[in-house]
């Protein structure tokens, strides 16, 4: 059986991205430049699957990545379909432990690892996530504290982190 996988784009206040969902879940949500080597990537990433655009069928979705991009200390509900190896499902599993408002450092990702693993192997993991902000890489930082690269971008990293800065607000 064919693995469909539907895509769409969105604007942001950091810029378009595509977001894509299997029948299981969104399978990516990433910052893109050009759509046309997004679309590349996806059926680069998803060899075996029949990927096709669909905005109708992902309107919901865009507009709630479009929301989480200006507060993303929220919980869109969106259902994740986590691809990767089991390593990187690890590493992603614990960055998605890290509060909004907080940071780990790439060290002590490695660390929780509880394995002679080190911080370069949790920063290959980190660098290949697929999800942004819903499993959150732009929480990881260098040890002294300082900010590091980010797939989409520095700039959209900072941007980030200084919205989950901010103080709560009840609704």
């Amino acid at each position: 059986m064919t693995e469909h996988i539907r895509y769409a784009f969105g604007e942001s206040s950091l810029g378009d991205f595509v977001a894509a969902a299997s029948d299981n879940g969104l399978v990516a949500f990433e910052f893109v430049e050009a759509r046309g080597d997004a679309e590349r990537a996806l059926r680069v990433r998803f060899p075996d699957a029949t990927v096709g655009e669909n905005p109708a069928l992902l309107e919901d979705t865009i507009k709630k990545l479009a929301s989480l991009v200006d507060h993303p200390e929220r919980d869109p509900g969106l259902v994740l379909d986590i691809r990767g190896s089991d390593f990187e499902k690890q590493v992603w599993a614990l960055l998605r432990k890290i509060p909004a408002g907080m940071t780990a450092t790439y060290g002590a990702i490695a660390a929780a690892m509880g394995s002679p693993r080190d911080a370069r192997d949790a920063t290959g993991a980190i660098a290949a996530n697929t999800i942004a902000i819903l499993i959150p890489c732009h929480r990881v930082v260098k040890k002294d504290g300082s900010l590091s690269g980010y797939r989409w971008g520095f700039e959209r990293k900072r941007k980030l982190l200084s919205r989950e800065q901010k103080p709560f607000e009840l609704a």
